[in-house]
C-alpha cells in the first residue's frame, strides 16, 4: 500500500545476508519482543545476526535439487544467502529471472520445493519474486496489507514450514507503507476507517511508535510492525519448535523503495 512517508536509505544486504539494521532517524522503538536463537555449529546468532555459510560440521539435511539447477537452499543460512544474492542482482539491474523455462514449468506440475516463505505487504511496488530475483517454485509468498496476521495467514505460513519443510520465513515490510500510515493517522484523529480497513489498523496499532512524530512516527512504526509480526510468528509453538532445532529461521526485513535494497530489521 502506498503513502508519502519520508524516504530512508537502506544499508542493503552487504556484507552478509540481512547483516544489520539500517540507520534510523526519528527515534528508537522501545519494545520487548520475543527473540529466538538458532542452535548448532553453523547457527544464526541470537537476535538473528549475520548468517554464516554452512560448514562440514553442520548437521543439515541434504539439499533438494531445484528443477534444472544445482542444489536448492535447504538451511536458513543458504536461503538467506540466496535471497541476498537475488536482491543484489535486482538492485544492479542484473536480474536472471530464474526458473521460467518450458522444461521447468513442466517439472513444476508434479512437485514444488520452495526454499523461503515471504510474508509481505500487498503494495504493488514490492513483489517478493522480483525484489529477490527468484522464479517459479522458489518462494511461497503471502501478502496482506501491512503484513497483518490472521488465521488464514498463520495457516499458510505453517503449511509452508511444516508440510513443505521450508527453512526460512521472512517478514518483509517496506518504506512508505500506506497501511501503517492509515493506522497511525486513524489513531491520531480518533476516526474510524471504512469497512474492513479498520481491522488492519487495529492489528497494526500495537506497533505504533509513540516516541516520534509526523513522518518519523510512520517510518518507525513500519519497523516496529515487522518486529511485532515476526515475534508473533516466532511464538507459534510449531514454528518455535522448528527454530529451536535450527531447521527454521524467522527473519524481519524491510525493502527501501528509494534504493531497492532489503535490509534486516532487528
Amino acid at each position: 500500500m502506498n503513502s508519502h512517508a519520508t524516504a530512508h536509505r537502506g544499508t542493503g544486504l552487504e556484507p552478509h545476508p540481512f547483516a544489520g539494521p539500517r540507520p534510523t532517524t526519528g527515534g528508537t522503538v522501545r519494545r520487548t519482543l520475543l527473540r529466538t536463537a538458532l542452535t548448532g555449529a553453523a547457527a544464526l546468532g541470537a537476535g538473528l545476526t549475520a548468517a554464516r555459510p554452512a560448514t562440514a560440521a553442520t548437521s543439515a539435511p541434504a539439499a533438494t535439487s531445484a528443477p534444472g539447477t544445482g542444489p536448492r537452499p535447504s538451511t536458513p543460512q543458504e536461503a538467506l544467502a540466496e535471497l541476498a544474492a537475488g536482491n543484489r542482482r535486482w538492485r544492479a539491474f542484473r536480474e536472471r529471472h530464474p526458473h521460467e523455462t518450458p522444461a521447468i514449468r513442466r517439472e513444476l506440475t508434479t512437485a514444488q520445493h520452495p526454499f523461503a516463505v515471504v510474508l509481505g505487504c500487498i503494495d504493488s511496488r514490492v513483489p517478493p519474486e522480483l525484489v529477490f530475483d527468484q522464479g517459479l517454485g522458489d518462494l511461497m509468498t503471502v501478502r496482506t496489507a501491512g503484513e497483518v496476521l490472521d488465521e488464514a495467514v498463520l495457516g499458510s505460513v505453517a503449511y509452508g514450514v511444516l508440510e513443505l519443510g521450508i527453512p526460512l520465513v521472512v517478514v518483509l515490510g517496506h518504506q512508505s507503507c500506506g497501511a501503517v500510515r492509515a493506522a497511525v493517522e486513524a489513531e491520531q484523529s480518533g476516526g474510524h476507517l471504512p469497512a474492513h480497513i479498520q481491522y488492519l489498523a487495529d492489528q497494526i496499532s500495537p506497533a505504533i511508535d509513540h516516541g516520534t512524530v509526523g513522518d518519523a512516527r510512520i517510518d518507525a512504526t513500519v519497523d516496529a510492525n515487522v518486529r511485532l509480526v515476526r515475534s508473533r510468528l516466532a511464538a507459534e509453538p510449531d514454528l518455535a519448535a522448528k527454530v529451536g532445532t535450527g531447521k527454521l529461521a524467522i527473519v524481519g526485513a524491510r525493502y527501501e523503495l528509494t534504493s531497492q535494497a532489503v535490509h534486516r530489521v532487528v
